[in-house]
């Protein structure tokens, strides 16, 4: 008994030795004060905008055609309807592609996200790393994106620190 009692306390001693400190940043809150973060938003923005408007024209115009075919399916001879019904099908399928090209997984919009925020955001680890080292840091976790953490402690939050850090950045 009085051998499990001194290894539980060396097994302590070892833990309290080896805590790790640990910090956590708010990438968002960082990005949302870079000037050249919210001016890269921007672009993306305006180019969702012009491909969301490209895309009502689109539904409009099939719309229009589809109302069309819909008043005059029942006098329209078989081969007018079918041509009819191909042309509301191929528009369809052109309004999916378009879709497709600019929002899907490998789109257009995926692509310009990753041109423009990619230099941006490596800035930011570059930055986070020499806080990390200079500070001593062995973990810092992002507490705005996926990973869920239940308790952080402001005394370890570098958000401002990198925020200030980033704006004296290369100059």
């Amino acid at each position: 008994m009085r051998y499990l009692a001194v290894a539980m306390l060396l097994a302590a001693a070892a833990l309290a030795s080896a805590q790790s400190k640990i910090g956590h940043i708010n990438s968002e809150a960082i990005m949302q004060t870079l000037p050249e973060a919210v001016d890269a938003q921007k672009t993306l923005d305006q180019l969702v905008t012009q491909w969301e408007g490209e895309l009502q024209k689109m539904q409009a115009d099939w719309k229009r055609k589809f109302d069309d075919y819909d008043k005059r399916k029942l006098i329209l001879t078989d081969q007018a309807r079918a041509d009819a019904e191909r042309e509301l099908r191929e528009l369809d399928q052109s309004i999916a592609d378009y879709r497709n090209k600019k929002f899907g997984q490998n789109g257009e919009l995926f692509q310009k996200q990753n041109d423009v925020m990619k230099p941006i955001q490596n800035k930011i680890f570059k930055v986070l790393e020499e806080i990390s080292k200079e500070d001593g840091y062995d973990y810092v976790f992002d507490k705005s994106g996926e990973i869920l953490l239940l308790y952080a402690n402001e005394k370890n939050d570098l958000t401002q620190k990198v925020i200030s850090r980033m704006q004296s950045f290369g100059k």
